[in-house]
């Protein structure tokens, strides 16, 4: 079954659905993604077009049908390590410091809270249990948890189950970090035990209300708001804000910008990288 075009009115009309479901708004320049992303789950369906197909969805009383659509249209590019300057930030400044807090503190085992938010599958968090690890190095005197975020269930089920293939590794993953902290699984490889007891995974949509008790130290939510629309972006950052400890710092996306946005958020720099932390 060949996809058909989408019409402008059919753009519209899904783009409308899309940022109900999920705050993501595809203007007309971005009406290739609908096509794309969500052609299979009309050959899928046996719709006979774009307007068959967005009905269908709407009167799936099962709602897995629009679960597939968040899927398909917030699966976005990710890998371990992925733009190597935030985890160099997190190795190097925001650990150590935090750290220093704990141990001025005096909080036994030191706590260490950390949120990514729009996690995907699971890279993110793991890219992060892996520099906490090479960091503190033995980490029985810690609390560590560190809770991935997304919107969609299907990327939330792929986090958690922690397979990766050759491939997905490859990018990003040395050939020793690899053997120390993957293990084989059939044809993939497994996030081993320690790291994956750090991470936990929930479904959520950022721009609802999150019930999360406690605040987190360090809360990555990098490329997301470059999504959404200007009061969702307000609406987003200020919800993380909430979120976020006192001296706690947020990472966004290298291409984002908080400023002109928020005026409780100030910009903090280390070397190339820049981050935020809440003003007092």
């Amino acid at each position: 079954m060949t996809v058909p075009p989408l019409q402008e009115d059919e753009r519209s009309a899904w783009s409308s659905f899309i940022a109900s479901l999920c705050g993501v708004r595809l203007d007309a320049s971005k009406g290739y993604l609908i096509e794309s992303r969500l052609g299979a789950l009309l050959r899928e369906t046996q719709s006979g077009g774009w307007r068959e197909l967005l009905q269908k969805i709407k009167a799936d009383p099962t709602r897995q049908l629009q679960a597939k659509v968040i899927s398909a249209i917030t699966t976005n590019e990710t890998s371990f390590f992925r733009d190597q300057a935030p985890f160099q930030l997190l190795r190097h400044k925001l650990l150590p410091e935090l750290i220093d807090r704990r141990n001025r503190e005096r909080i036994k085992p030191v706590p260490i809270r950390i949120l990514s938010a729009a996690c995907s599958t699971g890279q993110e968090v793991y890219t992060t249990a892996i520099v906490l690890k090479e960091v503190i190095g033995d980490l029985s005197g810690y609390d560590i948890r560190i809770l991935g975020l997304d919107v969609s269930q299907e990327a939330i089920a792929a986090a958690s189950y922690a397979h990766y293939t050759q491939l997905e590794l490859t990018r990003g993953i040395s050939p020793l970090q690899l053997s120390r902290y993957f293990e084989p699984a059939g044809s993939q490889w497994k996030v081993r035990d320690e790291l994956r007891a750090m991470a936990t995974f929930r479904q959520a949509n950022l721009l609802e209300p999150i019930a999360i008790p406690g605040r987190f130290d360090i809360i990555f939510c990098r490329n997301v708001a470059i999504y959404f629309d200007e009061p969702n972006k307000i609406r987003l950052f200020k919800a993380l804000g909430r979120l976020l400890a006192p001296e706690g710092a947020l990472l966004i996306g290298s291409t984002e910008s908080i400023s002109g946005l928020c005026p409780e958020w100030e910009p903090q720099r280390y070397l190339r990288t820049l981050y935020y932390t809440k003003k007092r």
